[in-house]
């Protein structure tokens, strides 16, 4: 920008563009007080440039911390801390690893009534045409699952599967946390776990009334395609013994002499990407239709009551009977006194 303009014109053309009254300064002066605006479009008036300026501090940095990397980290932290600075944190990316599922994808539909009619009956018959009928897309995924593991066989699988049943089941009774992480996956750990403790779990494995057997096979990826995992649904039709105690020693469930026949559909799952995946434990199928176990009866601690006057003690008994028992019971009692 010029600061001085000469000639009539320059003053002029100096005066229109600022928007300042021509008469107030003579226009053959060439040399004139002013300042001199870029744009006339401004939204602040450059009278007030001062006051504006007074509201920005500025603030001074260290010139030593154009030299960071020679000094020495101690000394930077504290020098920040005392500016209040948040020092910057190195950027690490760290990889994520997926080692099971979290759901059970296209969960197996378990026909009604299976495990009580044979297959010489009609309804046998007709829940084994079933099976075979769906068994195409399970046939694919075995095949998938051959192309990761070439020693994979069902018969072998299923024996293998039996096994990992038997020692998850062991551990969960020896509360063996590192044990039964190798059986089970860390999608099904907390619901196996859940309302385990201060329990005492007797369970034994007596007999297999048939031979396990896979009924339902899938293999999907997550996140990328080459990131595979295989779940495979094996049928155990099995004898057991279940008792379960709790912390006072009461029974709980089950008992240590009674035989049961139970009917299990446990879903397994592999990481087929991972060359060390092993197969565990990851779900277990409920059908809709199969009936509900017995409730077990739980204990609870009564309050201690400081206080046993009368009317406390009538409290007490109102909480625990029914009120239609006590008017019951006093209207019993008035007839008698009238009597």
């Amino acid at each position: 920008m010029l600061s001085k303009h000469r000639g009539a014109i320059s003053v002029f053309g100096k005066y229109m563009q600022n928007n300042l009254p021509l008469m107030l300064s003579p226009i053959n002066c060439p040399c004139n007080n002013f300042q001199q605006v870029r744009n006339i479009r401004k939204h602040w008036n450059p009278k007030f440039r001062k006051e504006r300026a007074a509201k920005v501090i500025k603030e001074h940095y260290d010139m030593k911390y154009k030299f960071e990397e020679l000094l020495p980290q101690d000394y930077i932290r504290t020098r920040m801390k005392d500016l209040g600075l948040v020092p910057q944190r190195k950027w690490k990316e760290r990889p994520i690893f997926f080692h099971s599922t979290p759901t059970i994808f296209e969960s197996y539909v378990v026909p009604e009534g299976d495990g009580k009619f044979s297959t010489i009956t009609k309804e046998g018959a007709k829940q084994k045409m079933e099976f075979m009928e769906k068994k195409s897309k399970s046939y694919l995924a075995i095949r998938k699952i051959k192309s990761y593991d070439e020693n994979f066989t069902v018969k072998q699988f299923c024996e293998d599967s039996l096994d990992i049943y038997k020692k998850a089941h062991e551990a969960l009774v020896a509360k063996d946390e590192n044990e039964l992480l190798q059986h089970i996956t860390e999608t099904l750990y907390p619901k196996i776990m859940h309302n385990v403790e201060d329990k005492t779990i007797i369970w034994k494995f007596l007999e297999s009334l048939e031979p396990a057997r896979v009924v339902h096979a899938r293999c999907t990826s997550l996140l990328t395609k080459g990131n595979i995992y295989a779940q495979a649904t094996v049928r155990f039709h099995t004898q057991q013994i279940l008792c379960i105690y709790d912390r006072f020693g009461r029974l709980l469930q089950g008992s240590e002499i009674l035989k049961k026949d139970v009917l299990d559909y446990i879903v397994f799952e592999k990481h087929l990407s991972n060359e060390y995946g092993t197969w565990r434990m990851h779900g277990k199928i409920v059908p809709s239709w199969m009936p509900l176990g017995d409730v077990a009866a739980k204990t609870f601690v009564l309050p201690k009551s400081d206080d046993t006057s009368p009317e406390s003690a009538a409290e007490s008994i109102a909480e625990t009977v029914p009120p239609e028992v006590l008017d019951a019971r006093n209207l019993k009692d008035a007839t008698a006194e009238e009597k």
